[in-house]
């Protein structure tokens, strides 16, 4: 009878540290592409809010576009957002979207230098180390405050890695011809080799961080890798009218990252989810390689925008081998 009661408390024990080393699933928010004003989204933001505010997440991720993309990039567009994400009880992570920086020299933008918008963004949006909203947490970044790549973030929870990184819609500020550069725009030569040299130079420091975050999480035995942009990169929708860039590596602003994540993605165990918005309506597929042919641990998840104020909760749960579950979260306006 003492062996049988010594073995059956130690096998009790012995489970309840196998379930303590075993993360505890949990769910954060992902959202983007709002408030546009002309839209109409400030009467139903309150609600989003509100949503975000009573649900059970323990942080949201938010994927660019704090306003619409015909308006002008003045700088009350960035402090009015930083009240936005401070309105929130939980950590909030900002990802920079087109709308606040590379679009801005469109002449309906008020013809902003982007570079000096984007020079702007960093300092103001990224005040500290840590994440915006009431409660935070602690990123690490790629660059330092007020410097370039400050917005390139990484965090670990839950068996999990987050990554964000800084890759914008209007591909990528990648001015592909000369045609392209004074579309809508007053730009001059100079000012486009600019943004393609920015370009350059930003999409080789995405790739440095992306690498980076695969290299973490395997050595954290991560099951999952969560990464979160702006931009659809190509998956959807071309970036001009009349040329689809993502067809030719030439001229996409994307297709070099998105390669080296491919790469990465086939190396990794766990799961990948891809978290974009720039597009405006909501989406789960498996876009890569493509619809025919499946690259099993990707996932790609594009988020709700303007006008359908929504947003999506995921949870995570390590002892599934999806690891990710994915929940629209529709916003009943009063």
């Amino acid at each position: 009878m003492f062996f049988r009661i010594t073995l059956w408390s130690w096998l009790i024990v012995l489970a309840g540290a196998v379930a303590a080393q075993t993360p505890q699933a949990f769910s954060f928010g992902v959202w983007g592409d709002m408030p546009y004003k002309k839209a109409g989204d400030d009467l139903k933001l309150p609600a989003v809010l509100r949503s975000i505010n009573e649900s059970d997440i323990l942080f949201s991720l938010y994927d660019g576009d704090l306003k619409d993309g015909s308006s002008a990039c003045t700088d009350a567009v960035y402090t009015e957002a930083l009240a936005m994400f401070n309105s929130l009880v939980k950590p909030v992570v900002y990802v920079p979207g087109d709308n606040e920086w590379t679009d801005c020299h469109r002449s309906n933008n008020g013809s902003y230098d982007a570079l000096e918008r984007l020079a702007h963004l960093r300092k103001v949006m990224f005040p500290t180390l840590n994440s915006l909203g009431q409660t935070t947490l602690a990123l690490q970044h790629q660059g330092k405050l007020g410097e370039k790549f400050v917005e390139n973030t990484r965090f670990s929870h839950g068996g999990v890695v987050f990554v964000g990184f800084h890759q914008p819609g209007s591909n990528n500020n990648a001015v592909a011809s000369p045609k392209d550069c004074r579309y809508k725009s007053a730009r001059d030569n100079a000012q486009c080799d600019a943004a393609n040299a920015e370009y350059l130079e930003r999409d080789a420091a995405n790739v440095a961080w992306m690498t980076a975050a695969f290299e973490a999480a395997k050595a954290q035995m991560a099951v999952g890798i969560v990464l979160v942009s702006q931009a659809d990169p190509g998956f959807d929708l071309p970036e001009t009218e009349e040329v689809n860039e993502s067809l030719d590596p030439a001229l996409s602003g994307y297709r070099n990252f998105m390669s080296k994540l491919t790469a990465q993605t086939e190396q990794f165990k766990g799961q990948v989810l891809f978290v974009h918005g720039d597009t405006h309506f909501f989406k789960m597929d498996k876009p890569l390689y493509s619809p025919t042919k499946l690259l099993p641990n990707f996932t790609r998840l594009q988020t709700f925008g303007s006008p359908s104020l929504h947003w999506v909760r995921v949870t995570v749960d390590v002892a599934s081998e999806q690891v990710f579950t994915i929940h629209p979260m529709i916003v009943r306006q009063p």
